[in-house]
Protein backbone atom coordinates (compact mmCIF):
# COMPACT_ATOMS: atom_id res chain seq x y z
CA UNK A 1 0.00 0.00 0.00
CA UNK A 2 1.34 3.40 -0.93
CA UNK A 3 1.23 5.95 1.87
CA UNK A 4 0.40 9.53 0.98
CA UNK A 5 0.81 12.88 2.70
CA UNK A 6 -1.78 15.49 3.66
CA UNK A 7 -1.68 19.23 3.08
CA UNK A 8 -0.83 20.92 6.43
CA UNK A 9 -3.46 23.66 6.02
CA UNK A 10 -6.31 21.18 5.35
CA UNK A 11 -5.50 19.10 8.41
CA UNK A 12 -6.44 21.80 10.95
CA UNK A 13 -9.91 21.93 12.48
CA UNK A 14 -12.28 18.99 12.78
CA UNK A 15 -10.56 15.88 11.42
CA UNK A 16 -12.72 13.16 12.92
CA UNK A 17 -14.15 12.12 9.55
CA UNK A 18 -10.99 12.65 7.56
CA UNK A 19 -8.51 10.02 6.62
CA UNK A 20 -5.05 10.88 7.88
CA UNK A 21 -1.89 9.72 6.21
CA UNK A 22 0.38 7.14 7.74
CA UNK A 23 3.18 9.64 8.22
CA UNK A 24 2.83 13.37 8.97
CA UNK A 25 6.36 14.13 7.85
CA UNK A 26 7.83 15.74 10.98
CA UNK A 27 10.74 18.10 10.26
CA UNK A 28 10.48 17.53 6.52
CA UNK A 29 8.46 19.32 3.81
CA UNK A 30 5.01 17.89 3.19
CA UNK A 31 3.91 16.62 -0.19
CA UNK A 32 0.40 15.92 -1.39
CA UNK A 33 0.10 12.70 -3.33
CA UNK A 34 -3.24 11.69 -4.77
CA UNK A 35 -2.92 7.95 -4.93
CA UNK A 36 -6.60 7.25 -4.49
CA UNK A 37 -8.34 5.81 -1.48
CA UNK A 38 -5.74 3.08 -1.14
CA UNK A 39 -3.13 5.68 -0.21
CA UNK A 40 -4.71 6.56 3.12
CA UNK A 41 -5.44 4.83 6.38
CA UNK A 42 -8.19 5.53 8.90
CA UNK A 43 -6.87 7.58 11.84
CA UNK A 44 -9.00 9.86 14.01
CA UNK A 45 -6.26 11.70 15.84
CA UNK A 46 -4.04 10.95 18.82
CA UNK A 47 -5.44 11.22 22.34
CA UNK A 48 -4.24 13.65 25.03
CA UNK A 49 -2.92 10.81 27.18
CA UNK A 50 -1.17 9.14 24.25
CA UNK A 51 0.51 12.42 23.31
CA UNK A 52 1.65 13.01 26.90
CA UNK A 53 3.13 9.51 27.07
CA UNK A 54 4.94 9.91 23.73
CA UNK A 55 6.40 13.31 24.63
CA UNK A 56 7.31 12.18 28.15
CA UNK A 57 9.03 9.13 26.69
CA UNK A 58 11.02 11.42 24.40
CA UNK A 59 12.16 13.40 27.46
CA UNK A 60 12.72 10.68 30.06
CA UNK A 61 15.28 8.58 28.28
CA UNK A 62 18.87 7.94 29.28
CA UNK A 63 19.34 11.42 30.74
CA UNK A 64 17.79 10.35 34.01
CA UNK A 65 20.66 7.91 34.61
CA UNK A 66 23.29 10.67 34.50
CA UNK A 67 21.40 13.16 36.68
CA UNK A 68 22.54 11.73 40.05
CA UNK A 69 26.12 12.18 38.80
CA UNK A 70 25.38 15.87 38.17
CA UNK A 71 24.40 16.14 41.84
CA UNK A 72 27.90 14.88 42.66
CA UNK A 73 29.34 17.72 40.56
CA UNK A 74 26.96 20.53 41.53
CA UNK A 75 25.83 19.56 45.00
CA UNK A 76 22.25 18.71 45.94
CA UNK A 77 20.78 22.22 46.25
CA UNK A 78 22.17 23.80 43.03
CA UNK A 79 21.61 20.53 41.16
CA UNK A 80 17.90 20.30 41.99
CA UNK A 81 17.40 24.01 41.27
CA UNK A 82 19.04 23.52 37.87
CA UNK A 83 16.59 20.72 37.05
CA UNK A 84 13.64 23.03 37.77
CA UNK A 85 15.29 25.88 35.87
CA UNK A 86 15.88 23.60 32.89
CA UNK A 87 12.19 22.61 32.80
CA UNK A 88 11.08 26.27 32.86
CA UNK A 89 13.44 27.25 30.04
CA UNK A 90 12.39 24.22 27.99
CA UNK A 91 8.70 25.10 28.33
CA UNK A 92 9.44 28.67 27.22
CA UNK A 93 11.46 27.59 24.19
CA UNK A 94 8.78 25.11 23.07
CA UNK A 95 6.07 27.77 23.51
CA UNK A 96 8.03 30.11 21.21
CA UNK A 97 8.48 27.34 18.66
CA UNK A 98 4.79 26.42 18.62
CA UNK A 99 3.67 30.06 18.43
CA UNK A 100 5.82 30.82 15.40
CA UNK A 101 4.73 27.53 13.80
CA UNK A 102 1.11 28.60 13.99
CA UNK A 103 1.80 31.94 12.32
CA UNK A 104 3.75 30.52 9.37
CA UNK A 105 1.50 27.42 9.23
CA UNK A 106 4.47 25.11 9.63
CA UNK A 107 3.94 21.47 10.64
CA UNK A 108 7.56 20.77 11.53
CA UNK A 109 10.53 22.29 13.33
CA UNK A 110 12.40 22.25 10.04
CA UNK A 111 9.69 24.25 8.30
CA UNK A 112 9.85 26.95 11.00
CA UNK A 113 13.63 27.16 10.58
CA UNK A 114 13.19 27.23 6.81
CA UNK A 115 10.60 30.00 7.03
CA UNK A 116 12.92 32.06 9.26
CA UNK A 117 16.39 31.36 7.87
CA UNK A 118 15.78 29.69 4.52
CA UNK A 119 17.14 26.39 3.21
CA UNK A 120 20.36 26.55 5.22
CA UNK A 121 18.51 27.07 8.49
CA UNK A 122 16.40 24.00 7.87
CA UNK A 123 19.45 21.95 6.86
CA UNK A 124 21.33 23.00 10.00
CA UNK A 125 18.40 21.94 12.17
CA UNK A 126 18.25 18.55 10.48
CA UNK A 127 22.00 18.02 11.01
CA UNK A 128 21.66 18.87 14.70
CA UNK A 129 18.75 16.47 15.16
CA UNK A 130 20.73 13.70 13.46
CA UNK A 131 23.82 14.31 15.62
CA UNK A 132 21.80 14.59 18.83
CA UNK A 133 19.60 11.56 18.26
CA UNK A 134 22.46 9.33 17.13
CA UNK A 135 24.34 10.31 20.31
CA UNK A 136 21.33 9.70 22.54
CA UNK A 137 20.61 6.27 21.05
CA UNK A 138 24.26 5.29 21.39
CA UNK A 139 23.85 6.14 25.08
CA UNK A 140 20.76 3.89 25.26
CA UNK A 141 22.70 0.94 23.87
CA UNK A 142 25.65 1.64 26.20
CA UNK A 143 23.36 1.63 29.24
CA UNK A 144 21.62 -1.56 28.14
CA UNK A 145 25.05 -3.17 27.72
CA UNK A 146 26.11 -1.87 31.17
CA UNK A 147 22.97 -3.20 32.82
CA UNK A 148 22.85 -6.65 31.26
CA UNK A 149 26.55 -7.40 30.69
CA UNK A 150 28.41 -5.14 33.11
CA UNK A 151 30.84 -2.24 32.71
CA UNK A 152 34.44 -1.41 33.55
CA UNK A 153 34.41 2.21 32.33
CA UNK A 154 35.14 3.58 35.83
CA UNK A 155 38.22 1.34 36.23
CA UNK A 156 36.32 -1.08 38.50
CA UNK A 157 34.21 -3.84 37.00
CA UNK A 158 30.51 -3.68 37.84
CA UNK A 159 28.63 -6.89 37.15
CA UNK A 160 25.68 -6.94 34.79
CA UNK A 161 22.42 -8.75 35.53
CA UNK A 162 23.06 -11.68 33.19
CA UNK A 163 26.68 -11.91 34.33
CA UNK A 164 25.52 -12.06 37.95
CA UNK A 165 22.92 -14.74 37.22
CA UNK A 166 24.88 -17.06 34.94
CA UNK A 167 28.52 -16.03 35.14
CA UNK A 168 30.60 -14.78 32.23
CA UNK A 169 29.82 -16.48 28.89
CA UNK A 170 30.02 -15.51 25.23
CA UNK A 171 26.23 -15.38 24.93
CA UNK A 172 25.88 -12.76 27.68
CA UNK A 173 28.83 -10.66 26.55
CA UNK A 174 28.19 -6.98 25.87
CA UNK A 175 28.47 -7.33 22.08
CA UNK A 176 26.08 -10.27 21.83
CA UNK A 177 23.47 -8.86 24.23
CA UNK A 178 23.34 -5.48 22.43
CA UNK A 179 23.19 -7.29 19.07
CA UNK A 180 20.25 -9.40 20.26
CA UNK A 181 18.43 -6.31 21.58
CA UNK A 182 18.99 -4.56 18.24
CA UNK A 183 17.64 -7.45 16.17
CA UNK A 184 14.75 -8.53 18.40
CA UNK A 185 13.54 -5.24 19.96
CA UNK A 186 14.88 -2.11 18.26
CA UNK A 187 14.40 -3.26 14.67
CA UNK A 188 10.71 -4.30 14.96
CA UNK A 189 9.77 -1.15 16.89
CA UNK A 190 11.70 1.06 14.46
CA UNK A 191 9.49 -0.18 11.61
CA UNK A 192 6.41 1.79 12.75
CA UNK A 193 5.80 4.80 10.51
CA UNK A 194 3.55 6.88 12.78
CA UNK A 195 4.41 8.24 16.23
CA UNK A 196 0.98 7.44 17.67
CA UNK A 197 1.54 3.75 16.89
CA UNK A 198 4.04 3.78 19.76
CA UNK A 199 1.64 5.15 22.40
CA UNK A 200 1.28 1.83 24.22
CA UNK A 201 5.00 1.12 24.39
CA UNK A 202 5.47 4.73 25.53
CA UNK A 203 2.95 4.26 28.33
CA UNK A 204 4.78 1.12 29.46
CA UNK A 205 8.15 2.92 29.30
CA UNK A 206 6.89 5.80 31.49
CA UNK A 207 5.47 3.27 33.97
CA UNK A 208 8.84 1.49 34.12
CA UNK A 209 10.61 4.81 34.76
CA UNK A 210 8.25 5.41 37.67
CA UNK A 211 8.98 1.90 38.97
CA UNK A 212 12.68 2.76 38.95
CA UNK A 213 12.05 5.99 40.88
CA UNK A 214 9.79 4.31 43.47
CA UNK A 215 12.24 1.48 44.17
CA UNK A 216 15.23 3.85 44.40
CA UNK A 217 13.33 6.20 46.73
CA UNK A 218 12.14 3.29 48.86
CA UNK A 219 15.66 1.89 49.29
CA UNK A 220 17.06 5.32 50.16
CA UNK A 221 14.31 6.00 52.73
CA UNK A 222 14.77 2.60 54.42
CA UNK A 223 18.54 3.10 54.65
CA UNK A 224 18.07 6.68 55.87
CA UNK A 225 15.79 5.55 58.68
CA UNK A 226 18.19 2.79 59.68
CA UNK A 227 21.12 5.22 59.68
CA UNK A 228 22.88 3.56 56.76
CA UNK A 229 23.21 6.79 54.75
CA UNK A 230 25.33 9.83 55.48
CA UNK A 231 24.23 13.32 54.50
CA UNK A 232 25.34 14.11 50.93
CA UNK A 233 26.99 17.40 50.09
CA UNK A 234 24.50 20.20 49.56
CA UNK A 235 26.82 22.54 47.63
CA UNK A 236 29.80 21.99 45.30
CA UNK A 237 33.34 21.97 46.60
CA UNK A 238 35.05 24.95 44.96
CA UNK A 239 38.75 25.06 45.78
CA UNK A 240 40.34 26.56 42.67
CA UNK A 241 39.58 27.77 39.14
CA UNK A 242 39.59 24.23 37.74
CA UNK A 243 36.84 23.19 40.14
CA UNK A 244 34.77 26.16 38.91
CA UNK A 245 35.19 25.10 35.28
CA UNK A 246 34.24 21.55 36.24
CA UNK A 247 30.81 22.73 37.40
CA UNK A 248 29.89 23.59 33.83
CA UNK A 249 30.38 19.98 32.67
CA UNK A 250 26.99 19.19 34.20
CA UNK A 251 25.19 21.69 31.95
CA UNK A 252 25.16 19.58 28.74
CA UNK A 253 23.73 16.64 30.70
CA UNK A 254 20.88 18.82 32.00
CA UNK A 255 20.23 20.18 28.51
CA UNK A 256 20.11 16.67 27.03
CA UNK A 257 17.72 15.54 29.77
CA UNK A 258 14.94 17.82 28.50
CA UNK A 259 15.51 17.66 24.75
CA UNK A 260 12.19 16.83 23.05
CA UNK A 261 11.64 19.71 20.63
CA UNK A 262 12.04 17.63 17.46
CA UNK A 263 9.02 15.46 18.43
CA UNK A 264 6.65 18.28 19.42
CA UNK A 265 5.46 18.84 15.84
CA UNK A 266 4.98 15.16 14.95
CA UNK A 267 2.87 14.73 18.08
CA UNK A 268 0.97 17.98 17.42
CA UNK A 269 0.26 16.92 13.82
CA UNK A 270 -1.49 13.77 14.99
CA UNK A 271 -3.75 15.51 17.55
CA UNK A 272 -7.45 15.83 16.83
CA UNK A 273 -7.38 19.25 18.53
CA UNK A 274 -4.09 21.08 17.98
CA UNK A 275 -4.83 23.57 20.79
CA UNK A 276 -4.03 20.74 23.22
CA UNK A 277 -0.30 20.83 22.49
CA UNK A 278 0.48 23.47 25.14
CA UNK A 279 -1.16 21.61 28.06
CA UNK A 280 0.42 18.41 26.73
CA UNK A 281 3.89 19.99 26.86
CA UNK A 282 3.30 21.38 30.36
CA UNK A 283 1.92 18.09 31.66
CA UNK A 284 4.85 16.17 30.20
CA UNK A 285 7.44 18.57 31.62
CA UNK A 286 5.78 18.51 35.04
CA UNK A 287 5.75 14.71 35.05
CA UNK A 288 9.34 14.44 33.82
CA UNK A 289 10.80 17.11 36.13
CA UNK A 290 9.14 15.33 39.09
CA UNK A 291 10.75 12.07 38.00
CA UNK A 292 14.11 13.83 37.53
CA UNK A 293 14.06 15.56 40.91
CA UNK A 294 13.08 12.37 42.73
CA UNK A 295 15.70 10.26 40.93
CA UNK A 296 18.48 12.81 41.41
CA UNK A 297 17.73 13.34 45.08
CA UNK A 298 17.34 9.71 46.12
CA UNK A 299 20.00 8.39 43.74
CA UNK A 300 22.65 10.75 45.10
CA UNK A 301 21.39 10.26 48.66
CA UNK A 302 21.77 6.51 48.25
CA UNK A 303 25.25 6.37 46.71
CA UNK A 304 26.81 9.76 47.58
CA UNK A 305 30.33 10.28 46.22
CA UNK A 306 30.35 6.72 44.85
CA UNK A 307 27.63 7.67 42.33
CA UNK A 308 28.73 6.58 38.86
CA UNK A 309 28.14 8.40 35.56
CA UNK A 310 25.47 5.77 34.89
CA UNK A 311 23.75 5.30 38.27
CA UNK A 312 22.31 1.98 37.16
CA UNK A 313 25.82 0.53 37.38
CA UNK A 314 25.71 1.24 41.14
CA UNK A 315 22.97 -1.34 41.57
CA UNK A 316 25.34 -4.31 41.43
CA UNK A 317 26.32 -4.64 45.09
CA UNK A 318 24.71 -5.34 48.46
CA UNK A 319 22.52 -2.36 49.38
CA UNK A 320 22.44 -3.31 53.05
CA UNK A 321 18.70 -4.03 53.15
CA UNK A 322 16.59 -7.23 52.86
CA UNK A 323 16.06 -8.59 49.33
CA UNK A 324 18.91 -6.43 48.06
CA UNK A 325 19.74 -8.62 45.07
CA UNK A 326 16.09 -8.83 43.95
CA UNK A 327 15.68 -5.04 44.19
CA UNK A 328 18.96 -4.48 42.34
CA UNK A 329 17.89 -6.70 39.47
CA UNK A 330 14.37 -5.21 39.39
CA UNK A 331 15.75 -1.68 39.09
CA UNK A 332 18.21 -2.52 36.35
CA UNK A 333 16.01 -4.80 34.26
CA UNK A 334 13.00 -2.44 34.40
CA UNK A 335 15.07 0.49 33.23
CA UNK A 336 16.80 -1.49 30.51
CA UNK A 337 13.37 -2.40 29.14
CA UNK A 338 12.31 1.26 29.51
CA UNK A 339 15.19 2.36 27.29
CA UNK A 340 14.37 -0.29 24.71
CA UNK A 341 10.86 1.18 24.47
CA UNK A 342 12.12 4.78 24.30
CA UNK A 343 14.47 3.96 21.43
CA UNK A 344 11.87 3.97 18.59
CA UNK A 345 10.47 7.38 19.60
CA UNK A 346 13.89 9.00 19.18
CA UNK A 347 14.66 6.90 16.12
CA UNK A 348 11.50 8.14 14.36
CA UNK A 349 12.72 11.74 14.16
CA UNK A 350 16.29 10.69 13.40
CA UNK A 351 15.30 8.64 10.36
CA UNK A 352 13.13 11.39 8.89
CA UNK A 353 15.80 14.05 9.30
CA UNK A 354 18.56 11.92 7.83
CA UNK A 355 16.32 11.06 4.90
CA UNK A 356 15.59 14.75 4.42
CA UNK A 357 19.31 15.50 4.27
CA UNK A 358 20.18 12.67 1.90
CA UNK A 359 17.06 12.71 -0.31
CA UNK A 360 15.53 16.21 -0.08
CA UNK A 361 13.55 15.91 -3.32
CA UNK A 362 12.41 12.31 -2.98
CA UNK A 363 8.86 11.12 -2.32
CA UNK A 364 7.79 10.78 1.35
CA UNK A 365 9.83 8.15 3.14
CA UNK A 366 6.79 6.12 4.22
CA UNK A 367 5.84 5.65 0.56
CA UNK A 368 9.16 4.09 -0.44
CA UNK A 369 9.65 0.81 1.41
CA UNK A 370 13.11 0.14 -0.02
CA UNK A 371 14.45 3.54 1.05
CA UNK A 372 12.69 3.23 4.42
CA UNK A 373 14.33 -0.16 5.05
CA UNK A 374 17.74 1.02 3.81
CA UNK A 375 17.86 4.14 6.00
CA UNK A 376 16.58 2.18 9.01
CA UNK A 377 19.15 -0.60 8.62
CA UNK A 378 22.06 1.80 8.06
CA UNK A 379 21.22 3.86 11.15
CA UNK A 380 20.81 0.82 13.38
CA UNK A 381 24.18 -0.53 12.21
CA UNK A 382 26.02 2.76 12.88
CA UNK A 383 24.46 3.15 16.33
CA UNK A 384 25.20 -0.47 17.23
CA UNK A 385 28.87 -0.22 16.22
CA UNK A 386 29.39 3.11 18.00
CA UNK A 387 27.84 1.77 21.22
CA UNK A 388 30.46 -0.96 21.30
CA UNK A 389 33.37 1.50 21.06
CA UNK A 390 32.29 4.40 23.33
CA UNK A 391 33.00 3.39 26.95
CA UNK A 392 31.00 5.91 29.02
CA UNK A 393 27.59 7.61 28.77
CA UNK A 394 29.12 10.78 30.25
CA UNK A 395 31.39 11.09 27.19
CA UNK A 396 28.45 10.75 24.80
CA UNK A 397 26.26 13.16 26.80
CA UNK A 398 29.02 15.77 26.91
CA UNK A 399 29.43 15.70 23.14
CA UNK A 400 25.76 15.79 22.12
CA UNK A 401 24.62 18.03 24.98
CA UNK A 402 27.27 20.68 24.38
CA UNK A 403 26.70 20.85 20.63
CA UNK A 404 23.54 19.70 18.86
CA UNK A 405 21.19 19.43 21.85
CA UNK A 406 21.73 22.99 23.07
CA UNK A 407 21.07 24.31 19.55
CA UNK A 408 17.82 22.35 19.20
CA UNK A 409 16.54 23.16 22.69
CA UNK A 410 17.48 26.82 23.12
CA UNK A 411 19.58 28.53 20.45
CA UNK A 412 17.34 27.84 17.44
CA UNK A 413 13.98 28.71 19.13
CA UNK A 414 15.57 31.90 20.53
CA UNK A 415 17.03 32.80 17.11
CA UNK A 416 13.62 32.32 15.46
CA UNK A 417 12.10 34.66 18.04
CA UNK A 418 14.80 37.32 17.60
CA UNK A 419 14.49 37.17 13.80
CA UNK A 420 10.70 37.63 14.25
CA UNK A 421 9.75 37.57 10.56
CA UNK A 422 6.04 37.88 11.37
CA UNK A 423 6.39 40.60 14.06
CA UNK A 424 4.70 38.66 16.85
CA UNK A 425 7.50 38.59 19.45
CA UNK A 426 7.12 40.79 22.53
CA UNK A 427 9.96 42.64 24.22
CA UNK A 428 9.88 40.01 26.98
CA UNK A 429 10.26 37.27 24.36
CA UNK A 430 13.33 38.91 22.89
CA UNK A 431 14.97 39.53 26.26
CA UNK A 432 14.39 35.87 27.19
CA UNK A 433 15.78 34.78 23.82
CA UNK A 434 18.98 36.78 24.29
CA UNK A 435 19.34 35.30 27.77
CA UNK A 436 18.89 31.76 26.39
CA UNK A 437 21.50 32.21 23.68
CA UNK A 438 24.09 33.86 25.94
CA UNK A 439 23.60 31.25 28.67
CA UNK A 440 23.69 28.35 26.22
CA UNK A 441 26.77 29.52 24.32
CA UNK A 442 28.78 30.50 27.41
CA UNK A 443 27.98 27.49 29.60
CA UNK A 444 28.51 24.94 26.85
CA UNK A 445 31.70 26.58 25.59
CA UNK A 446 33.10 26.34 29.12
CA UNK A 447 31.88 22.74 29.36
CA UNK A 448 33.65 21.79 26.12
CA UNK A 449 36.82 23.53 27.31
CA UNK A 450 36.67 21.77 30.68
CA UNK A 451 36.07 18.36 29.10
CA UNK A 452 38.90 18.85 26.60
CA UNK A 453 41.25 19.94 29.37
CA UNK A 454 40.33 16.92 31.50
CA UNK A 455 40.81 14.62 28.50
CA UNK A 456 44.29 15.95 27.77
CA UNK A 457 45.18 15.75 31.47
CA UNK A 458 44.22 12.06 31.52
CA UNK A 459 46.28 11.48 28.39
CA UNK A 460 49.33 13.15 29.94
CA UNK A 461 48.93 11.18 33.18
CA UNK A 462 48.73 7.88 31.29
CA UNK A 463 51.92 8.68 29.37
CA UNK A 464 53.81 9.52 32.54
Amino acid sequence: MTIGSINPVEKRGNRKNKQIVEEKVPLLPTKHEEDGEGGYVEFNGASFAGAVFNLSTTIVGAGIMALPATMKVLGLVPGLLMIVFGAILTESSIEMLVRFSRVCKAVSYGEVMGDTFGKWGKTLLQICVVVNNVGVMIVYMIIIGDVLSGTSSSGVHHFGVLEGWFGSHWWNSRFFVVLLATLCVFTPLACFKRVDSLRYTSAISVALAVVFVVITAGIAIVKLISGGISMPKLFPEVTDLNSVWNLFTAVPVLVTAYICHYNVHPIDNELDDSSQIKPIVRTSLLLCSTVYITTSFFGFLLFGEQTLDDVLANFDSNLGIPYSSILNDSVRVSYAIHLMLVFPIIFHALRLNLDGLLFPSARPLSGDNKRFAGVTAALLLVIFLAANFIPSIWDAFQFTGATAAVCIAFIFPAAITLRDRHSIASKKDKILSVFMIVLAVFSNAVAVYSDARALFSKSDDSQT
